[in-house]
């Protein structure tokens, strides 16, 4: 099983690089770790997605390069593998998390229960998915499993050391992703059924956990108390950023009940029959076993209530909880299966565990290696690309859409590219066409605005400007045009830019994602990220190079 969910989680790593076009991936974690080298300042003076990661990929590079001058070096010589250092270590974490999540169901149940709980995650869409970004969502999930295995350990035992433990997972759970805090319930559920029991007093292990729990958190944001208020400013805006309707419309993101798409979102990312399976557990639980019941119910369902009404929800969101969905389902099969076996032939019943495992496994097992598969193959970005330092000579001015990250434009044929920063075009703009075309003040800031604003801002007006100033090519892709498409109420004037772009340009070159006949597949925030539908043959969004022929494009 372990070999399978190493494979599962490496299988594909190296898809987009040396480019990763994940804004998280390209942003916050990997280059602030690498900053931390270049320039000796541990503080990362961002806090809106907490450091641990960035911490435990400091310590990564340090010891992959041997030290921080060959960490800056690879990092401007060979950018895409730090960045696939980094993949591997939160593939690492993965897989680890499918260890912890055995030991924690073989504690509170028995080895089988563990054994398939951890099958479940090992296998899981979402948890398989996630595991080939250097993000901090998978991290975030084996520390909430760490805290799990100590809370477990309170619930059966009740020593200190399970306190610590269920503690230090809870710190660096928090450290690792804030909403990853949603591990404490287990933990305080399992100190009041311990109390309950009679079985000693609950205080001083509950002080060790939060002992613990600090401890852990600050070492790994050790600025959080260092720099308070730059801290609290930035835990403002993260808050703001998913709770404020007027900083966190997302354009694209049709779907106007959080509580369901978390639903819809288990349905593929953990499986129709495991779904089913963990609501059996919980009803069992609640009628036969209140003790678990107590212990593994409150956390997943208040977590869904509370990031359901955010105005954000993304389905990578979820994975703080997904281990315990993936005990509740191992539990429910176990209470299933013990009902259904009773009294029968070890045959019968053997047959009946293989199937029900089957039906378990089946749906994410298909899912992950089309994955895989997909992400084993050439991306449509890097496609494009490839075209375009063919056909598009170097500082030719382009007009690139919200699809691409900037390392796209820079010349990374250069043996250098980090350092130069020399763009291999020069890239028009946005701000820049619309003020020209008189659609914004001329000291008007991109930066002043939110992201969604100059998608919101397009105008077929736009193309007569790019025309005039003779940016002639157009790059654009399924990721920008798919999002006004799926909400064109909200951006009339932006659906109108890419109808007459549609009609003006011409398409110099076309790369699908989608296997010849099928797609396109409407835009989805998740699978813009993943690629769950089968209708994908490569990685990326569907991408349009357009070559407009007015004004001074006409020469």
């Amino acid at each position: 099983m372990l070999v399978a969910a190493v494979v599962l989680r490496v299988w594909g790593l190296k898809h987009g690089l040396p480019i990763p076009y994940n804004p998280d991936e390209l942003s916050h974690f990997v280059p602030r770790a690498v900053g931390f080298h270049d320039t000796g300042d541990l503080n990362p003076h961002y806090f809106v997605n907490p450091p641990g990661l960035t911490y435990l990929l400091y310590g990564a590079f340090a010891v992959r390069y041997l030290g921080s001058a060959g960490v800056t070096e690879h990092f401007a010589t060979e950018p895409g593998d730090v960045y696939l250092t980094a993949r591997l270590v939160v593939a690492v974490l993965g897989t680890l998390s499918v260890v912890l999540l055995y030991l924690v169901g073989a504690r509170l149940f028995d080895r089988r229960t563990g054994l398939l709980a951890a099958a479940l995650l090992a296998v899981s869409f979402l948890a398989v998915s996630w595991s080939h970004q250097a993000t901090n969502d998978v991290p975030a999930s084996a520390a909430v499993v760490l805290s799990l295995l100590g809370s477990a350990g309170v619930f059966r035992r009740g020593r200190r050391l399970d306190y610590a433990l269920a503690g230090a997972g809870l710190g660096l759970a928090c450290a690792m992703k804030y909403t990853g805090g949603i591990v404490i319930l287990p933990l305080l559920a399992a100190a009041a059924l311990h109390h309950r029991r009679g079985r000693g007093p609950v205080a001083p292990g509950l002080l060790l956990a939060a002992a613990a729990a600090l401890a852990t958190f600050v070492l790994f944001n050790p600025f959080s108390l260092l720099a308070p208020h730059e801290f609290a400013e930035h835990l403002d805006e993260q808050f703001l950023s998913v709770s404020s309707p007027e900083a966190s419309e997302k354009l694209g993101q049709a779907d106007e009940n959080g509580g369901l798409y978390y639903l819809w979102v288990l349905t593929w990312g953990l499986g129709w029959a495991p779904l089913l399976a963990a609501a059996g557990g919980a009803v069992w639980a609640t009628l036969r076993d209140r003790g678990i019941a107590l212990l593994l119910l409150p956390a997943p369902v208040l977590y869904m209530l509370f990031m359901g009404l955010q105005e954000r929800y993304f389905g990578r969101w979820l994975l703080p909880i997904l281990p315990i969905v993936c005990l509740l389902a191992a539990y429910g099969t176990g209470r299933m299966l013990g009902v259904l076996t009773r009294g029968r032939s070890r045959i019968a019943a053997a047959a009946a565990t293989a199937a029900a495992v089957t039906a378990l496994l089946a749906q994410s097992i298909v899912f992950d290696i089309h994955n895989d598969l997909v992400l084993s193959r050439e991306g449509t970005r890097n496609q494009a690309r490839s075209w375009m330092v063919e056909n598009v000579p170097p500082s030719t001015r382009i007009f690139v859409d919200r699809v691409l990250s900037s390392p796209w434009i820079r010349d990374t044929e250069l043996a250098s590219w980090r350092e130069t920063k020399r763009d291999r075009w020069r890239p028009f703009p946005l701000v820049r066409a619309l003020a020209a075309a008189g659609l914004v003040p001329r000291d008007f800031r991109a930066e002043d605005v939110r992201g969604d604003d100059l998608t919101r801002r397009l105008d077929p007006r736009l193309l007569d400007v790019l025309e005039q100033k003779g940016v002639c090519w157009v790059v654009t892709g399924s990721t920008a045009f798919g999002r006004a498409f799926a909400d064109p109420e909200q951006v009339p004037t932006a659906i109108a830019f890419y109808q007459a772009l549609a009609r003006r340009g011409e398409v110099a070159y076309r790369a699908s994602p989608y296997d010849p006949g099928k797609g396109p597949i409407p835009f989805n925030f998740d699978w813009a990220a993943n690629y769950y539908p089968l209708a994908y043959h490569r990685p990326g969004p569907e991408m349009i190079v357009y070559r407009l022929s007015g004004g001074a494009c006409a020469r």
